[in-house]
């Protein structure tokens, strides 16, 4: 049944796709964020070669999560399954995008955030498919402010052909050499320059799942909130970049404060990708490895500290755990050392016609130890298909359908079959499936920048579980930019 799902949805998106209309002329930047362009049209700024701009954003997402059957939920005490009845979930966001040019390829960003929300059973009880990417570990009804990014870029131009970069947030527009050094430092997400993709990775306009903002097993070093500081740099050379960054790791696993001990502890990644034309239509390929050194637990060594002693349980470890009642399973605290997580991912994006684009991602990771900064997922893969509304005359609107999958490894599957529980999931016991979502959505322009969003997402084996679920959960958007 669930199989039927999946290929009833793609045949949807594949006949509504080739269905003939008129194309409309493609941008040279993404629709929406006007208010420089407007300034430009008055005469009142160089859009082309800025020495500043402001942007902003506000986002604000509602889902409805509907009563599902399990077998169990938080079975002795582990206190971190989904909860079986229904549940209301949000989050509002509002940001403001500033740059300012230094000096020649000097460039200054700031970019201060508001958030306040509510997560589904306390963000517990989905692994790889949590359902709106813009939750945060620590966040709360309560708005809370913050710096998000506030980082320095200084780029090195060595030739080739000039390239007009449009002006956006976190970017001047301007002209630059296809071939160049780019440097960035402070604070940021790593996302903002890794595993781009243009059909799932801009979710404020595209899908609401977090298994679509980047690969799900990517444990990337960050904040509870998904920033850190660091440094980024990236060597352009015509069709081909390289990246390399080097960021800083929470001092406990997915909590807001940072370990200033960059050379101890650290997230590294690279990245090679090469953009390319088939059949005149553009596409990329990238491939990206990261290396974590981090204070986190191995699975295979929580179990053998509890079956040495069963003292060394979930309920009496003093140092930093995951609150779980549960005295007859192991916990990660008792093995948390120096240790060191890796993974290498796959991320393909390509144009098939003028206003349609496929993607898909895939990772592997080593599964070896304790999620640290992202979702609880070993290895993930994540495929889908944007249609922009020009085929019925509604050339900003956006249909969209994506398919993803999460899996562990053997030994966190263990753990968790013991009873143990990490940063989000662990029901006390586990009847091991792949966790999957469909998530399907329509964004309709209002008015010029402004979206309304509908979504809904069918989550199978949630927290890799099939004693728990199906689970359906319903979305609705509002974005705005200016």
């Amino acid at each position: 049944m669930f199989f039927l799902k999946i290929v009833g949805l793609f045949l949807l998106i594949f006949f509504t796709g080739v269905v003939h209309a008129e194309s409309a002329e493609p941008s040279s930047r993404e629709e929406g964020y006007d208010i420089m362009q407007w300034l430009a049209d008055k005469g009142l700024h160089d859009i082309n070669d800025e020495s500043w701009n402001a942007y902003g954003q506000m986002t604000f997402i509602n889902s409805w999560k509907s009563a599902f059957p399990a077998a169990y939920t938080n079975y002795n005490d582990s206190g971190n399954s989904l909860a079986t009845n229904q549940e209301r979930s949000f989050t509002g966001t509002a940001t403001l995008f500033l740059a300012a040019r230094a000096w020649h390829g000097g460039e200054f960003y700031f970019v201060p955030e508001v958030i306040s929300e509510r997560a589904l059973s306390g963000l517990k009880g989905l692994g790889s498919v949590i359902q709106n990417f813009e939750l945060q570990k620590s966040g709360g009804q309560e708005p809370s402010y913050y710096i998000s990014r506030g980082f320095y870029k200084q780029t090195w131009g060595f030739g080739g052909s000039k390239q007009t970069v449009a002006s956006d947030p976190m970017q001047l527009g301007v002209t630059e050499d296809s071939r160049r050094l780019v440097l960035r430092s402070g604070e940021f997400s790593i996302l903002d320059f890794f595993d781009k993709n243009s059909y799932s990775g801009d979710l404020r306009k595209q899908f609401n799942n977090m298994a679509f903002l980047t690969y799900a097993a990517y444990d990337f070093a960050a904040d509870a909130r998904g920033y850190s500081w660091g440094m980024v740099g990236e060597l352009d050379f015509d069709q081909w970049s390289f990246k390399f960054g080097h960021m800083l790791t929470p001092k406990n696993p997915n909590q807001l404060a940072l370990d200033v001990q960059p050379f101890k502890y650290f997230g590294q990644q690279i990245e090679i990708e090469h953009r390319h034309e088939i059949a005149g239509q553009p596409g990329a390929v990238r491939i990206l490895g990261y290396r974590n050194v981090e204070n986190m637990g191995k699975f295979s060594d929580a179990i053998a500290a509890f079956e040495a002693n069963p003292a060394h349980n979930a309920t009496t470890c003093t140092g930093f755990n995951y609150g779980s009642g549960n005295a007859s399973a192991p916990d990660l605290c008792w093995a948390r050392k120096t240790n060191v997580k890796m993974g290498a991912g796959l991320n393909l994006e390509q144009q098939v016609w003028d206003d349609i684009g496929l993607f898909f991602r895939g990772m592997y990771s080593d599964g070896q130890t304790e999620v640290y900064s992202y979702t609880s997922t070993d290895r993930s893969i994540s495929l889908g298909a944007l249609v922009k509304g020009t085929r019925w005359d509604r050339r900003k609107d956006t249909l969209g359908l994506g398919f993803a999958e999460g899996f562990l490894s053997s030994a966190h599957v263990q753990y968790l079959a013991l009873g143990g529980i990490d940063g989000f999931i662990g029901d006390g016991k586990i009847n091991y499936r792949p966790e999957q979502v469909v998530d399907i959505f329509y964004s309709f322009n209002v008015w010029n920048t402004v979206w309304l969003t509908a979504d809904y997402q069918f989550i199978n084996n949630p927290a890799y579980n099939a004693d728990r679920g199906p689970v359906d959960i319903y979305g609705a958007r509002i974005h705005v930019e200016f």
